[in-house]
């Protein structure tokens, strides 16, 4: 996926906590103690293939934090 963000960081997700229609996702920042969460719909995280201990890469844009899968 191709983004104009600054900000990409390979994380590696440790919890999922599902609701009625979101999900929250927290990810360990690689080669830190850093942790972040992100907050996605679940037809994203199925769309993404997103679980735990999945690959991703943290981009920060603003506001936004937004999870890409490698």
């Amino acid at each position: 996926m191709k983004h104009g963000a600054r900000n990409d960081i390979p994380a590696e997700v440790v919890e999922i906590k599902k609701g009625g229609v979101m999900a929250q996702v927290t990810v360990n920042l690689a080669g830190t103690d850093y942790r972040m969460t992100s907050v996605m719909t679940l037809d994203s995280l199925a769309e993404l293939g997103i679980s735990e201990g999945s690959t991703v890469h943290v981009v920060a844009k603003a506001v936004n934090v937004l999870l890409v899968k490698p």
